[in-house]
């Protein structure tokens, strides 16, 4: 009689035999069966069971060993490395959950073949983009964005499309130190949507405009444009500097328009100095000056500078200056 026959169920999908397919493999850890074979053929990580047909499969063992692995290349470990551990691991070690502090992504990867992306809290919308994006079809994710617009607005599209897959590859990137290239054109794809939709917004029901820009030095801009484009989608009047917007040049343009309010991002320490800020010109009637985004060193901020912490707290305060929230 030949081996005892097992049946097993991930996902829904029952499969029947004596281990695991490929195929079943691949789909439960979320990579392509073509990777499954690259990695046995280099790190000879290989099933140990066979069908009395002589089709080799997986079991639970081989199993949590390629778990492992994935676990630890989606952490940044390159995957010889993660290979060697993987097959030197003991039966605890396999049978450890990763810790919640681990630097690998939380949720299921996602991508074709060795290219995969984490997402947190993946959703069918997410998934989609970061399948786009880490094969860099611009088309396609010019479209999902485009699709998320039109349905459920700039914010949420900003907060529970945009916000997740941007967070996944720069996870990813500081991981690895790759997917530079992804990041660029994933970036340019969403500032081109979010361009168009100021472009398009219907004319501002507002008398005074808000004025968004970047920090001197400060290179990431698309939370301006996403401020920006949620706002005129309000009918709001906004006007986007962009990056790296010197504070000469931004208090000429506060005197030349009388806003009322000034935004300014920064995204890292190197260009959040405050000091600065005190120097920017009064208007008559006053603007608010809000500040966001992490670089900021909020003890230095001068008196009445608002910090905002969160995407929604920014609209909501930029609202309310105009008189709109």
């Amino acid at each position: 009689m030949g081996p005892k026959v097992c049946a097993l169920v991930q996902g829904g999908e029952q499969v029947t035999g004596v281990g695991w397919s490929v195929g079943a493999v691949a789909r439960r850890l979320g990579i392509a069966p073509s990777t499954l074979r690259t990695w046995e053929r280099r790190y000879n990580i290989e099933p140990s069971r066979h069908t009395e047909g002589g089709h080799r499969r997986y079991d639970e063992t081989d199993v949590a060993r390629l778990e492992l692995m994935n676990r630890l290349i989606l952490g940044g470990v390159p995957p010889e490395e993660a290979a060697r551990s993987a097959l030197a691991a003991g039966p605890e070690e396999l049978a450890e959950p990763p810790a919640p502090s681990s630097v690998v992504p939380s949720g299921p990867a996602w991508g074709a073949g060795g290219n995969r992306l984490a997402v947190p809290d993946p959703t069918p919308a997410t998934r989609k983009l970061a399948g786009a994006a880490m094969k860099m079809d611009p088309v396609a994710m010019q479209d999902l964005v485009w699709e998320s617009i039109s349905t459920v607005g700039v914010a949420r599209t900003w907060q529970e499309l945009l916000t997740p897959v941007l967070v996944g590859i720069g996870e990813r990137q500081a991981a690895s130190g790759r997917y530079v290239e992804v990041e660029h054109l994933l970036s340019s794809c969403v500032q081109s949507a979010l361009s168009a939709v100021l472009a398009m917004a219907d004319p501002p029901l507002t008398t005074r405009p808000v004025l968004l820009a970047c920090a001197a030095d400060e290179q990431h801009s698309l939370p301006v444009y996403a401020l920006g484009a949620g706002l005129a989608e309000e009918r709001v009047g906004v006007r986007v500097l962009g990056a790296r917007m010197p504070y000469r040049a931004l208090g000429d343009a506060i005197g030349r328009l009388g806003p009322a309010a000034v935004f300014v991002w920064s995204s890292m320490a190197a260009t959040g100095d405050p000091l600065p800020l005190a120097d920017l010109p009064a208007t008559r009637p006053a603007h608010r000056l809000i500040v966001g985004g992490p670089g900021w060193r909020e003890a230095g901020l001068p008196a009445g500078v608002r910090r905002v912490h969160a995407y929604q707290d920014a609209l909501q305060a930029l609202r309310s200056a105009v008189g709109a929230g």
